[in-house]
């Protein structure tokens, strides 16, 4: 009986070893094998159609790193986005999360509309704010000639200096729901108990959010940050329904800048672009994880 026990239960774990297959299949084609020849091509002139190329070394890496202003000034773009983005997507998704964590039915009908953003799609997204932003018949700008502000008015996205900030206001409005519901989710899971006995105590609601609410909610902004971050680097669709294709260097930022590239046949020198990108994405996020651990 033990033997057949046994038997049964060395099956069984030869089966559990075959569930993660599947996934480990299309990890390796869909993202480990296109890596691995994007290196190949990073270092060739390949031009995407042609059976010969060349292979060039490092130097398109050398390229983008000493010579390449376009891609800077991608890179520049990028940078203000996500910092913007992730500092105010944060901070108004914890801000609603605060004052929505309760379940009642106010609450549950302004959770289902500041979350109603993300289910839209970028590109309809994209034009509802260009007619925002228009600088003719754009509802910003109506509404400030309604209450005479005239002076206040803009042409937003056309303004090299501004532009980056609308953006950033359209990626905001966007997601900002979606990033609530994580911290909803983490808030609730806080035990009760804690916020009692600190009350007891005779903490403050600062004090009661410095030494309970933020350090146990560290794992969920751990979560915002870091999927933030990465939507403001693959904001792509936003800013070609903004922007136009190509967006102007005002608004060009680096997965649009990528895919211009390849647009133009130099196969080569964009798998090298897309590699730079890949590991500005791999830093970021992970010098934002230290600094969080640092701050909890």
């Amino acid at each position: 009986m033990s033997s057949t026990r046994s038997a049964r239960s060395r099956r069984a774990w030869r089966a559990l070893w075959w569930f993660p297959v599947p996934a480990l299949a299309l990890y390796l084609f869909f993202f480990a094998y296109p890596t691995v020849q994007a290196v190949q091509y990073a270092l060739t002139d390949w031009d995407g159609y042609s059976a010969d190329y060349n292979s060039v070394g490092l130097d398109n890496f050398g390229e983008i790193a000493t010579s390449d202003d376009v891609f800077a000034n991608a890179a520049g773009n990028n940078l203000k986005l996500t910092i913007t983005v992730v500092l105010a997507q944060t901070a108004l998704a914890l801000l609603l999360a605060l004052y929505l964590v309760r379940t009642t039915r106010s609450s549950t009908l302004l959770r289902a509309l500041f979350f109603l953003p993300t289910v839209l799609s970028s590109v309809s997204v994209a034009f509802v704010w260009r007619f925002v932003y228009d600088p003719d018949g754009g509802l910003f700008n109506s509404a400030l000639r309604g209450v005479g502000l005239d002076s206040f008015q803009s042409v937003y996205l056309g303004d090299p200096d501004q532009a980056v900030l609308w953006l950033s206001l359209t990626q905001v409005w966007f997601h900002a729901g979606q990033m609530m519901v994580v911290f909803i989710a983490g808030l609730q899971a806080i035990p009760r108990e804690l916020y009692e006995s600190a009350e007891l105590d005779g903490a403050g609601r600062w004090a009661r959010f410095r030494h309970i609410t933020w350090p146990l909610v560290a794992p969920a902004t751990g979560i915002v940050l870091a999927y933030t971050t990465i939507q403001s680097f693959k904001a792509f669709d936003l800013v070609l329904g903004l922007g136009g294709n190509p967006p102007g260097p005002a608004l060009d930022i680096l997965s649009t800048r990528v895919y211009t590239t390849f647009s133009n046949n130099e196969f080569g020198y964009a798998a090298a672009q897309s590699l730079v990108f890949m590991v500005m994405i791999a830093l970021l996020t992970w010098v934002q994880r230290r600094a969080l651990r640092r701050a909890a």
